[in-house]
């Protein structure tokens, strides 16, 4: 039995090496390319960084003067230790039950081939054109946030050239039978603390020193993170989303066993979801600093006050063309605001709605995981469910 040619894509699409910290995005973008010309869907490559590459695929609407769409999909991948893997990565290995394991089965690749199969159905029917000029966009970096990707290009002319009115993106699996929509994520905060002390010989008993600083703050920090979790906890209506999180990640700090440390380092990742009044946040913030004691000090090393909220009720007609076209799919879901942070932030930041979904139900979440894998059948509906999708939301009067 041949495979079904979007199989053989993905398959494809999944042995080209993007693996960060150094993706081949040459051979990205060629893939690319050759991909866009099999359709006969206009493309081009727009550099942001030598051999780094955005790849914008653009099918003109009927009327040209609305806004566009775009089906955004990023083409990097997060490291792989290949020897916790039953095949290799890079390999798109599929097994008797049609998983397919590779890297960037579920993060992102999957999505950005679902957009050109269900283009690829639609031409088959006889469907060129619609209302709304699509853009099929192919992003770099978003695995590192880096400024070569969406973070830097979002705000260029080239950009706004393409006349954006609303982006489909990322969402994640699910391991019942209901999708996910994000209407919005949270907002990443990281913070680096610098906890000065008093040094001296490991024998003593030193006051004020940079350890005792750090305990406090490591206290001040699981306190609010004791009380989100409760929060969420005794509210069986919320999600991970609607809470804030947040984690000491990384401390540096010491010379030698026998030395009192003069300064630690601390960082912590905080989530923040948009629900919350930012400013109370980091009112939490300055005072973890200034509770931990004299000269303690914090800088943000990713920080923005911006909600990164889309419409998510029926008198968006965007919104209403995806509730209309997952109903016409028959498929149950359920909208939240999303635990991460994904490319949509740079792209809301702009004034542009965005929407994250991927259309894996019935499969364990394996995003940056070992043996990411996706099944064929599943991909394959998925197919189907952005056909629908696609079509109604690029018909938007």
């Amino acid at each position: 039995m041949s495979e079904d040619i979007g199989v053989t894509r993905f398959r494809e699409y999944l042995r080209v090496n993007t693996e960060q910290p150094k993706p081949d995005y040459v051979a990205c973008r060629d893939f690319l390319f050759k991909y866009a010309d099999e359709l006969g869907i206009q493309r081009r490559a727009v550099e942001t960084a030598p051999g780094t590459f955005f790849v914008i695929m653009t099918i003109p609407g009927s009327r040209p003067e609305l806004p566009a769409i775009m089906l955004y999909s990023h083409t990097d991948v997060v490291p792989t230790f290949r020897e916790f893997w039953t095949h290799d990565p890079y390999s798109a290995f599929k097994d008797e039950q049609g998983n397919i394991f590779a890297r960037g089965a579920q993060d992102m690749k999957c999505v950005g081939v679902q957009y050109m199969e269900a283009l690829r159905n639609w031409f088959a029917k006889g469907v060129k054109q619609w209302t709304r000029t699509i853009h099929i966009v192919w992003g770099p970096d978003e695995e590192i946030g880096h400024i070569n990707g969406m973070k830097g290009f979002a705000v260029t002319e080239e950009f706004k050239k393409l006349n954006i009115d609303f982006a489909l993106d990322e969402g994640i699996a699910t391991e019942d039978d209901v999708y996910k929509i994000f209407y919005a994520e949270r907002i990443p905060w990281w913070v680096k603390v610098t906890l000065p002390g008093n040094p001296g010989h490991g024998s003593k008993f030193i006051e004020q020193t940079a350890v005792e600083k750090l305990h406090k703050l490591i206290a001040s920090v699981d306190e609010f993170r004791n009380e989100q979790k409760a929060l969420l906890a005794g509210n069986p209506e919320l999600t991970v989303g609607d809470v804030t999180t947040s984690n000491v990640t990384i401390i540096n700090g010491g010379v030698q066993v026998n030395v009192v440390p003069e300064k630690f380092e601390a960082y912590i990742d905080i989530r923040v979801t948009p629900l919350q009044d930012l400013d109370v946040v980091r009112a939490r913030v300055d005072q973890w600093a200034k509770e931990a004691g004299e000269g303690v000090t914090y800088e943000f090393m990713q920080f923005s006050n911006f909600k990164l909220i889309s419409p998510s009720t029926r008198e968006d007609p965007f919104w209403a063309a995806i509730d209309d076209g997952l109903k016409q799919e028959g498929c149950k879901y359920k909208k939240e605001i999303f635990i991460g942070a994904t490319d949509s932030r740079f792209v809301r930041a702009q004034g542009i709605r965005a929407i994250g979904f991927s259309p894996i139900i019935n499969t364990p979440s394996l995003l940056h995981d070992h043996n990411e894998f996706l099944n064929e059948k599943t991909f394959l509906r998925g197919v189907q469910i952005y056909e629908t999708l696609i079509n109604n939301l690029a018909n938007v009067n």
